[in-house]
This record gives structure tokens, C-alpha cells and sequence, in this order.
């Protein structure tokens, strides 16, 4: 939807250049990749810069034009070393404000299964990346954050159910 901004409105004079949506709010986009082992468990990540563990992805360069599935695909070749095909967006998750944090729009795709040849190839290509380790849904729930553990849980349900994807959550539910 366009906004219109009056010629006369408060700070229009105040500032030549400045484009309406200048002022809009602005919310964070972050695109995550779930991959899965032979046997049906999720791969995490152990960052080397934050004491929980996360899933394959990173916040999306949006200002140089890139899409949630090109960071996916960037990220996971950034952390892991490895060139996949990501698959479908599972869910998108609203996150609200909050604890200093700013709103978030979390995109999360399928990877599919690693097979062992794929597995083989995995370097920690940015050092962002300690270790990963494939879990089942008890140890993504004691491994991950509240909010990310949500967001997992969600994903693999909305990929267990076969679509149609992907599901709206909000704040992982």
C-alpha cells in the first residue's frame, strides 16, 4: 500500500531527499535453514559468538537487495561450506519488539535431507561456527532458546504435515 505525504506535512521542508517511507517502521529479516539426517533429527549449530545454539542462517542484507532464500543460500555456504538447494519457506514468524530487541520477520526453509557425502563437506567456513550436531525434538528443546525452540518446533510440524506451506506463526506459535 502507498502513503502519500502531503507537501505540507510536518518535516517535508525540513528535509529534502527524504522519502515517505523514511519513516516507517522497520523490522528485521532473518532467514534460517532446517536440514535433517537419514533418520528424521534437525540440524543445530553451536555459534561461536553467543552461548546458545541456533540453526544454519543469518539476518538478511535487504538494503543490497537480497531475498530471504539468497541469504539462506549465502549462509549456509557462509557457516557450513556447503552449495545446497534450499527448498520451500516452511514458516514465516512475526516477532514482536521487545527487551531492546527490534521487530523480526523470521523466514525458515527446508533443506532436505544431508546425506553422508554432503555431511563430509561441511567447513566452518567464517568461524561463526563451532560445531553441529543433529537432535531429536527433546534435545532441540534443551539446546535452543525459548523463542527459536517455537519456531524449530513449528517448522518441523508444518514439514511433517507436507504443506501447504509456509505456515504464519507468531512469535513461533
Amino acid at each position: 500500500m502507498a502513503v502519500d505525504q502531503p507537501e505540507d506535512a510536518p518535516g517535508s521542508e525540513d528535509a529534502p531527499g527524504r522519502l515517505p517511507h523514511d519513516s516507517f517502521p522497520m523490522a528485521i529479516l532473518s532467514a534460517g535453514v532446517l536440514f535433517f539426517d537419514e533418520t528424521g533429527r534437525v540440524m543445530l549449530v553451536r555459534p561461536t559468538y553467543k552461548p546458545d545454539w541456533g540453526i544454519p542462517g543469518g539476518v538478511v542484507e535487504a538494503s543490497l537487495g537480497e531475498t530471504p532464500l539468497q541469504a539462506a543460500h549465502r549462509e549456509v555456504a557462509e557457516e557450513l561450506g556447503i552449495d545446497v538447494l534450499v527448498g520451500p519457506v516452511l514458516t514465516i514468524d512475526s516477532v514482536p519488539a521487545a527487551d531492546g530487541h527490534p521487530a523480526r520477520l523470521a523466514f525458515v526453509f527446508d533443506g532436505g535431507v544431508l546425506g553422508p557425502e554432503q555431511l563430509e563437506l561441511i567447513r566452518f567456513q567464517d568461524g561463526e561456527v563451532a560445531e553441529t550436531r543433529f537432535c531429536d525434538l527433546d534435545q532441540v528443546g534443551r539446546l535452543l532458546p525459548p523463542r527459536l525452540t517455537r519456531r524449530v518446533l513449528s517448522s518441523i510440524a508444518a514439514r511433517r504435515g507436507q504443506g501447504p506451506w509456509p505456515v504464519y506463526l507468531h512469535h513461533g506459535n
